[in-house]
C-alpha cells in the first residue's frame, strides 16, 4: 500500500520546486518590461538560476530573481525580493520589486520612494562603484566622478536601501562571473604569509614589487586639447619632470609591508585590520596629485578608481597615516600626497591578478568650463609575492558585512547615545543619593527627556517597536542570524541595553526614560496640566482591569506574526511610533488623527497609551518580572496611612498598600524624591513631631528638676 503512495508523495514534493522554476505569464511579462527588445525569453537554466533572454538568435543578458542568488535578510527579518535583468555588457537592464517585508516602505513613506530608488540601477554597470549617499549628502544622485556613482538614498529608510543594493550588486556579481565572459575571475591568490628580506625603496621598486608609472606632460596636454600653461593654475612642472608619478604598493605582503613600514609598525598595521582586509599604498608625486587638496579622510577618492576583471573595486581611505605611524623605508623619496586604502567591496580584490587604477584629470578653465582627461594604468604586481589560493573565496566571505559599513557610517551618534546611556547609568546606580536633590533630579529627567525624544527618536530613529519582538522570534524560528539586528546600530545599543537593565531595574528604565513616544506623551500631559485642563483619574477598578489590555494585544500581533507577516505589519499600527517618531506625522491622515488622539487623550489621562495599549510594553512587562531588585524603597507608613506617593503617582503603579506594581512603573523616581523629602514624606513629618515632642518633653522635665 505504502509503495503505491510513494509516487504520489514526491510529484507533491516536486511540485512547489516546478512552480518556483516554471516561466509563468507574469514573471515573462516582467522579463519583458526589462528586456523590450526581447523576442524569446527562456526557462531557469539548470546550472545557473537565471533565465536568458534573446531578440532572435542574439543574446541579450540574463534575468533573475534576487532571492535566488542572496539571502541577505531586510530590516524586518525578511529577504527583499526583486527580479533584475543584466546585459551581456554587465550593465543592469532595470531592478523591479517582487515582494518586500519593509514597515517603512509598506506603512509609512509607501513603496514609491523604494521604487524611484531601484529606478536608478538602469543602465548603470557592475564597472562602476555604486554608493548610496543619504538625502543630506551633498553629492548628486546621479552624477559620476571617474567609475564611482552616487545614488540618492532615502531619509527615514537607510537601512533598507544599503540592503537593496548590496543585494542587487552581489546578486549581479554572481551571475556576470558565472555567465558573463568577460567578468570571469582570475585563478585567486594571496600574498606570501613568510617570505621577507629587507629591501630598500629603489630595490622594491625594481623588482616590481612597489607599481610606479608617470605620466608625462605631453600625454596630459594631448588629451586636453590645450597647453597646461593655458590654465588659470598653471601645472606645468619644472623641465624633465612628470606631471605626475603614482607608486602603488600591497601592503598585506611582508615583503612589502614590513619594508615600508618597519617591524613594530607592520605587525601593529595587520593587527588593525579585520581577516579579509586587503589594502594599497597610493602615492603621489608631481603637479598633480591622486587625492584632491579638500579629499575628505576616510573617505573614497573621486581622482583614482580601481577596475580588475571589468569591475569597479572599492577603494575606502583608511586614514592611518600620521607622524606615529608612517612609511619608512630607506631611500623613500618626498611624496606630496600619500594614502592608505582598503580595497575590494562586492568586486573583491585579488592581488596577484592584474588589475587598472583610472586616474581623472579634471582642470578647470573657468568657473563654468572644465577639460578633463581619462587614463587608464595596468597595476601588476611581481608573481613572486603571491600564492595561489585552492579555493576563490565568495564576495560574501571576503566583503565587509553591510552592518559594519553602517557602524562606522553613524560612528558619531552611536558614541554620543553610549555617552547618554552611560549617564543614566550612573543616575540610576546613585539615585539614593542624587534624589535628595529634588530641583536636580527633576531638571535631569526632563533634559534626558529632550534628549530621548530630539536625538534619539527624531534624529537617530531610535523608536524600539513591538515589531521588533516578533521579528526576534521569526528569526530564532526561520535560522538566527545576528546581522539583521546589527543593520541599525542605535536600535541593537538600545535593545541591548533595554534587555540588559530589564533584569536590573525593570522594564521602567525603557518607557520612562529611553522612549521617544513616552516622552513626548510626558510632554504633552506636562501640557495640559499648564493649560489647566482637568485630568481624569481612572477609577481603581478600572484601571486595574484596562492596564490588561496591553497583554491580548502583544499576543494577537505575536500568533499572527507566525500566520501573516504582512497582516501582523498592518495591525502593529497599533503603534503610533511610526507615524509620531519615524515619520514626524507626515502620513496619510487616519494615522496621523489616530497619533495625534492618543496625545490629546494623554493631556488629559496620564500617559494612556503606555498605560492600556503599548504592545512593547506589554513583552518588556513581561521580562521585566525576571529584575534581580525590587529597589524603590518602601518604609512603614507607605500605604498605611500614608498615599502620597500613590496620589502624585501619574500612571498609578502604587497600590493602596504601598507596594509598588513594577510592571506598570516608569521609573520616573518622584516617589524615590517624595520618599527623601522631609518636608513631603509623612513618616518624616511624623518622626519629626514625635522628636520636637520629645524634645519639648525632655525640656520641661529639666526646668522641673532645676526648681
Amino acid at each position: 500500500m505504502a509503495g503505491r503512495f510513494a509516487p504520489l508523495l514526491f510529484l507533491l514534493l516536486l511540485v512547489p520546486t516546478l512552480s518556483g522554476a516554471e516561466l509563468t505569464d507574469s514573471r515573462r511579462a516582467l522579463i519583458q518590461s526589462l528586456f523590450p527588445a526581447a523576442t524569446v525569453i527562456e526557462d531557469k537554466l539548470p546550472d545557473a538560476p537565471v533565465y536568458p533572454v534573446y531578440q532572435l538568435q542574439e543574446l541579450l543578458g540574463y534575468a533573475y530573481e534576487s532571492t535566488d542568488l542572496s539571502r541577505l535578510q531586510g530590516f524586518a527579518g525578511k529577504p527583499i525580493q526583486m527580479m533584475i535583468g543584466l546585459d551581456t555588457q554587465g550593465r543592469f537592464t532595470g531592478v523591479k520589486i517582487l515582494h518586500h517585508h519593509e514597515p517603512v516602505f509598506l506603512h509609512g513613506l509607501g513603496e514609491e520612494p523604494l521604487f524611484d530608488f531601484v529606478d536608478q540601477y538602469e543602465g548603470r554597470s557592475l564597472r562602476e562603484q555604486i554608493v548610496v549617499q543619504s538625502s543630506l549628502s551633498g553629492k548628486s544622485g546621479k552624477s559620476a566622478e571617474g567609475d564611482v556613482v552616487y545614488f540618492d538614498g532615502v531619509s527615514k529608510a537607510t537601512v533598507s536601501v544599503l540592503i537593496v543594493n548590496d543585494t542587487v550588486l552581489s546578486s549581479a556579481l554572481k551571475v556576470a562571473r558565472q555567465k558573463l565572459e568577460a567578468f570571469a575571475q582570475s585563478a585567486p591568490t594571496r600574498a606570501k604569509p613568510d617570505w621577507f628580506e629587507p629591501l630598500g625603496w629603489q630595490q622594491l621598486i625594481d623588482r616590481g614589487y612597489v607599481s610606479r608609472t608617470r605620466i608625462e606632460v605631453d600625454a596630459v596636454e594631448q588629451q586636453l586639447g590645450r597647453l597646461l600653461s593655458d590654465y588659470p593654475t598653471d601645472l606645468t612642472p619644472p623641465d624633465g619632470e612628470a606631471f605626475t608619478e603614482l607608486y602603488l604598493a600591497y601592503m598585506n605582503s611582508p615583503m612589502v609591508g614590513r619594508n615600508l613600514l618597519g617591524d613594530e609598525h607592520y605587525a601593529r598595521f595587520m593587527a588593525r585590520l579585520g581577516e579579509n582586509d586587503q589594502v594599497l599604498m597610493v602615492a603621489s608625486r608631481g603637479m598633480f596629485r591622486h587625492v584632491r587638496d579638500s579629499f575628505t579622510p576616510g573617505s573614497s577618492p573621486d581622482r583614482i578608481g580601481l577596475t580588475q576583471n571589468n569591475l569597479s573595486v572599492e577603494m575606502r581611505d583608511l586614514n592611518w597615516l600620521d607622524q606615529n605611524f608612517r612609511l619608512q623605508a630607506d631611500g623613500l623619496p618626498g611624496f606630496d600626497a600619500v594614502n592608505l586604502f582598503r580595497v575590494g567591496g562586492n568586486a573583491g580584490f585579488n592581488p596577484g591578478a592584474e588589475a587598472s587604477l583610472k586616474l581623472n584629470v579634471e582642470l578647470a578653465r573657468n568657473h563654468l568650463i572644465a577639460d578633463t582627461a581619462n587614463f587608464t594604468l595596468p597595476v601588476q604586481f611581481a608573481g613572486d609575492l603571491f600564492e595561489t589560493v585552492a579555493i576563490a573565496e565568495s564576495p560574501e566571505t571576503s566583503r565587509e558585512p553591510v552592518w559594519v559599513g553602517l557602524w562606522k557610517e553613524r560612528w558619531w551618534q552611536i558614541s554620543l547615545l553610549v555617552a547618554g546611556l552611560a549617564v543614566l547609568t550612573v543616575f540610576f546606580a546613585r539615585q539614593k543619593t542624587l534624589s535628595r536633590h529634588p530641583f536636580r533630579v527633576h531638571r535631569f529627567r526632563w533634559g534626558f527627556l529632550f534628549f530621548t525624544l530630539f536625538f534619539i527618536g527624531f534624529y537617530a530613529q531610535g523608536q524600539l517597536s513591538v515589531v521588533n519582538i516578533y521579528t526576534l522570534l521569526l528569526a530564532l524560528w526561520d535560522g538566527f542570524t545576528l546581522d539583521v539586528f546589527l543593520l541599525d546600530p542605535v536600535l541593537f545599543i538600545l535593545w541591548s541595553y533595554t534587555f540588559v537593565t530589564l533584569f536590573i531595574w525593570g522594564r521602567g528604565l525603557f518607557c520612562g526614560w529611553l522612549c521617544p513616544f513616552g516622552a513626548l506623551q510626558e510632554m504633552a500631559a506636562w501640557l495640559g496640566q499648564k493649560l489647566r485642563l482637568r485630568q481624569i483619574r481612572v477609577p481603581e477598578h478600572w484601571h486595574r482591569r484596562l492596564i490588561l489590555l496591553k497583554y491580548p494585544i502583544l499576543l494577537g500581533l505575536v500568533g499572527t506574526a507566525f500566520y501573516s507577516l504582512t497582516l501582523a505589519e498592518q495591525l502593529a499600527e497599533v503603534e503610533p511610533f511610526k507615524t509620531s517618531i519615524t515619520l514626524v506625522f507626515w502620513r496619510y491622515w487616519p494615522f496621523v488623527a489616530y497619533a495625534i488622539g492618543l496625545l490629546v487623550i494623554g493631556m488629559f489621562i496620564h500617559k494612556f497609551y503606555c498605560r492600556y495599549l503599548c504592545p512593547l510594553g506589554a513583552g518588556l512587562a513581561v521580562l521585566g518580572r525576571f529584575r534581580l531588585f525590587s529597589w524603590l524603597e518602601r518604609i512603614e507608613r507607605c500605604g498605611s496611612p500614608c498615599q502620597h506617593c500613590k496620589n502624585e503617582c501619574g500612571i498609578n503603579a502604587i497600590r493602596k498598600d504601598g507596594r509598588i506594581d513594577y510592571d506598570e512603573c516608569i521609573q520616573c523616581l518622584e516617589c524615590v524624591v517624595i520618599l527623601r523629602d522631609d518636608q513631603q514624606c509623612v513618616d518624616s513629618i511624623v518622626r519629626d513631631k514625635q522628636q520636637r515632642k520629645h524634645q519639648r518633653h525632655a525640656r520641661i522635665l529639666a526646668t522641673d528638676a532645676s526648681v
